[in-house]
């Protein structure tokens, strides 16, 4: 995995073409950043492109492509660090980065936990995590997939207007390379289709939306059903009512039920536990779900929209167990934070932009449990069903949870009515203590969860 070590002096032309070599591009800049005085660097080449067409009421309403390529460089001289970035890529250009890497690095706060994976932590064997797909689709192609979105939805009864559709591809590479012998590249490509509309009339309209996202075009969801979706949805919405604030169970559909995997994902991040702000600093190892229920971070998935065979400081990454049983077991490191908690790191380091590394979760679901959804909803009786969450009323740092949301109202173990401008409200300990999964499992976005239900929250209406 060593880059490449060809001067930089003696490759003008890598470096007014970095994607024509881009590893050697990035080895020839790690060796001009270390002659310039750091004592360690590592560097990210990104490249991509994209496509989007949007169509609203039957007409074309925007063609949008897009390419770029974007240099991130990471100086270490001591314990200090300093991350610049640039997407112009000139003889000129390159000088002035590293001279400033260098310079803001010998400056910046001294930082006990920075540096560099040792090469013994480094991944040895890159798998093909089938990422990325040659199919991109023309103009036409999109366009034809976003008008069979739109038109589904509005051929269903009670839909009177529409938000548009959008259908989207996009493919990017990432290159990394670093000091300590380091070098990779991953890509991902995208197949995306979006539609949004309304139903009903005046100041009683709903609207409600539907999307899906693939990495192979043949893996994508028929973009009629799509808007089928879409529209049904917002026409069940019609006519909600108001509901007394009350105590009753909660069920969350999958769509809604993510957002509570995503707090857990938050409040686990190595960068909160570490600055001690998260309210679970102090349960790893303990049971904080019921016994029944994981949740597993599986960055080898293959197709998955997350996945990646290494991180984004060239460690492995790894299926993890987050929470086993009801325990949580770990929290999701990069090398900084893991230094700081003195654990092991997960290989969660992520990089974007011109940031530092830092932890996040890839593929990142709920595993399905034994019940069907309609089941939860039957033994419940009376309760609300949760369709739509508005607002951010959360803290990771208290586990307060409040937040707006719609839905359907649950009678005799059925859904009976659409409800709406209500609020629902717990603590995250309380809502993963309680909580309980359905087995309607689908992967279908980077974070997935089945339908899941919480035994009492607070509901407050009229």
């Amino acid at each position: 995995m060593a880059a490449p070590s060809r001067r930089m002096e003696d490759s003008v032309d890598a470096i007014d073409n970095p994607l024509a070599d881009p590893l050697g591009f990035l080895g020839d800049l790690l060796a001009r950043v270390r002659k310039a005085g750091a004592d360690s660097a590592d560097a990210m080449l990104g490249e991509s492109q994209s496509l989007s067409i949007e169509r609203r009421l039957g007409k074309p309403e925007g063609l949008e492509r897009s390419e770029s390529r974007d240099l991130t460089l990471r100086a270490l001289v001591g314990h200090r660090q300093a991350v610049v970035s640039a997407t112009e890529f000139s003889s000129s250009s390159i000088d002035a980065l590293v001279e400033r890497a260098v310079a803001m690095a010998r400056i910046a706060p001294e930082d006990p936990y920075c540096g560099l994976a040792e090469p013994g932590q480094l991944i040895r064997a890159v798998v093909d995590l089938e990422t990325a797909a040659d199919d991109e689709p023309s103009a036409e192609t999109l366009d034809e997939r976003a008008a069979k979105a739109e038109d589904a939805a509005r051929a269903m009864p009670g839909v009177t207007n529409s938000e548009g559709a959008q259908a989207s591809w996009g493919r990017s590479r990432s290159y990394l390379a670093a000091s300590n012998g380091f070098s990779g590249s991953v890509a991902h490509s995208r197949h995306s289709v979006s539609v949004s509309v309304l139903a009903g009339e005046g100041t009683a309209m709903e609207r409600d939306d539907d999307y899906a996202i693939a990495i192979r075009s043949a893996d994508l969801r028929d973009p009629a059903d799509i808007g089928r979706t879409a529209a049904s949805r917002a026409v069940r919405r019609l006519n909600p009512r108001k509901i007394a604030t009350t105590r009753v169970p909660v069920i969350f559909e999958p769509r809604t039920a993510v957002s509570l995997v995503g707090h857990l994902a938050s409040a686990i991040n190595g960068a909160s536990v570490a600055r001690g702000s998260s309210f679970l600093k102090d349960k790893r190892g303990q049971a904080i779900f019921a016994p029944e229920i994981s949740i597993i971070d599986d960055p080898l998935r293959k197709r998955g929209l997350r996945s990646r065979p290494f991180d984004g400081e060239g460690l492995p990454t790894k299926m993890c167990s987050l929470v086993d049983g009801g325990v949580l077991t770990t929290f999701v490191l990069d090398l900084a934070t893991a230094r700081q908690l003195k654990m092991e790191p997960t290989g969660s380091a992520t990089r974007g932009g011109s940031g530092l590394p830092s932890p996040s979760t890839s593929n990142l679901h709920l595993a399905a449990g034994i019940k069907t959804p309609e089941q939860l909803i039957r033994e419940i009786g009376t309760g609300l069903y949760v369709t739509d969450l508005i607002g951010m009323g959360v803290s990771i740092v208290t586990g307060d949870y409040s937040r707006g949301a719609a839905g359907f109202w649950i009678e005799n173990g059925e859904l009976a009515y659409p409800v709406s401008e209500i609020t629902i409200a717990g603590t995250l300990p309380e809502i993963f203590a309680g909580l309980e999964a359905a087995n309607d499992l689908v992967f279908r976005w980077g974070t997935d969860s089945p339908t899941v239900r919480l035994p009492v929250m607070t509901v407050a209406g009229r």
